[in-house]
């Protein structure tokens, strides 16, 4: 077993292990399926402010490891293990205490060190989205704080985020990325999203599809999507949460078949990925709303009955599927007019355009989304429908970290 000596100083944690009603091991294994109740005890004398997880120890026969970033207060943990389901609760309060009841089939010892390490998953960051830009971007004509532009140099005043995504209607997507590279960083990570605009434009599908194969998606892609849209549909992980990328227009033999829908291929696609995943949070980003919304300050409506609510039952299917992994947020562009709207327990985020005083029947808009461990925020900033500067228009609460859920595998061998 490592040393607690051999890790950096802030990975160090005294945890004490107590086994009640449970002889020292003697090397002789205990009765099959023996209840045994197991209190684990961390004392900490500063803040964790990293997600950390448990080093597998091995104690004599016996090994408990608890592999997955430790939970934020209050989250409920399921044991997922070799043996029987273990349950307890998790506090951070300087003096955290883990409860689990587990059938063990081995003896295990009074008390250990265990390490406890980072894992270098991040639980603080910001990322942000942009849409519907299209044509008003690049060098030359466009290139004024009027236009998109704009839009990036604030977001790089506010400290530009992690990372960018633009849920459609980016064409053309060279354009786009000039300008963000100009103005938020040469490094700048961008996740461009096909919108109806680039799916019924040749060049900026290949451009897209280049760009999806290559090396230019910086962060590791964890799926990627069905066979005839493999660059344009994928998932990634940041830190604690997991993003997925939906091309709308794909239809399983095609990658701009559809009017915009959530066909077999795709929807089966989206059920084996989010079943997949353990991350704490969950965002899906797709070109058009499912439920298409007023503007929250013009008032303005479009694209009513023809985004994906032009196919009703594939739409509720697909929310459906969204509640029930867990999916915190759809970020949806198309109708240019920015809202936030809670449908059944999932949020959907229209985040509006961000073309400048090309479209004034609705401010240019950005969003700021804020992940903080178990808390999403939001912040959406807006100009003044005349080319102005951006100022904070709108915020919100995506998760509050109430109701979280964890897992915590007890590993008996």
């Amino acid at each position: 077993m490592a040393s607690a000596e051999s890790l950096e100083p802030f990975d160090r944690l005294r945890t004490s292990v107590v086994a009640e009603g449970v002889s020292k091991p003697s090397g002789s294994r205990a009765r099959s399926g023996k209840k045994q109740t197991m209190r684990i005890h961390t004392k900490t004398t500063f803040t964790i402010a990293l997600a950390l997880t448990l080093l597998v120890v091995a104690l004599g026969t016996t090994r408990v490891s608890a592999v997955p970033p430790l939970p934020g207060a209050g989250a409920t943990l399921y044991g997922k293990g070799q043996t029987k389901q273990d349950f307890g609760t998790f506090s951070q309060d300087g003096r955290s205490e883990l409860r689990a009841s587990a059938a063990l089939t081995h003896t295990l010892a009074y008390s250990v060190y265990l390490p406890i390490v980072s894992q270098g998953v991040a639980t603080e960051f910001t990322f942000v989205v942009t849409a519907d830009m299209r044509e008003y971007s690049g060098p030359g004509q466009y290139d004024t704080p009027q236009y998109f532009r704009g839009a990036c140099e604030t977001i790089a005043a506010l400290g530009g985020g992690a990372f960018m995504v633009s849920p459609g209607d980016i064409d053309p997507p060279a354009d786009v990325e000039w300008t963000i590279e100009q103005y938020i960083g040469q490094d700048y990570i961008w996740y461009p999203v096909v919108g109806n605009h680039e799916a019924e434009t040749t060049a900026d599908m290949e451009w897209l599809r280049a760009y999806g194969s290559g090396d230019s998606l910086s962060l590791s892609v964890v799926n990627a999507g069905p066979s005839a849209c493999g660059e344009t549909t994928y998932s990634f992980d940041y830190g604690n949460s997991h993003f997925v990328v939906l091309n709308e227009y794909c239809d399983g033999t095609s990658d701009t078949g559809t009017d915009g829908d959530v066909v077999d291929a795709l929807y089966n696609w989206l059920v084996s990925d989010l079943s997949a995943t353990d991350r704490e949070h969950i965002f899906v980003f797709g070109h058009e709303p499912a439920y298409p919304q007023p503007d929250a300050d013009s008032g303005r409506l479009r694209h009513l009955g023809d985004s994906l609510d032009a196919h009703p039952a594939n739409r509720d299917r697909f929310w459906a599927l969204l509640k029930d992994k867990g999916v915190i947020a759809y970020i949806c562009g198309h109708t240019h007019n920015y809202s936030a709207v809670n449908v059944g327990g999932v949020w959907q985020l229209d985040t509006g355009h961000a073309r400048g005083i090309a479209d004034t029947g609705a401010p240019s808009t950005f969003i700021l989304v804020h992940v903080e461990g178990g808390v999403v925020t939001f912040e959406a900033y807006r100009d003044d429908a005349n080319g102005g500067s951006y100022t904070l228009a709108h915020s919100g609460i995506l998760a509050d970290g109430a109701s979280s859920t964890y897992q915590i595998p007890i590993v008996i061998p």
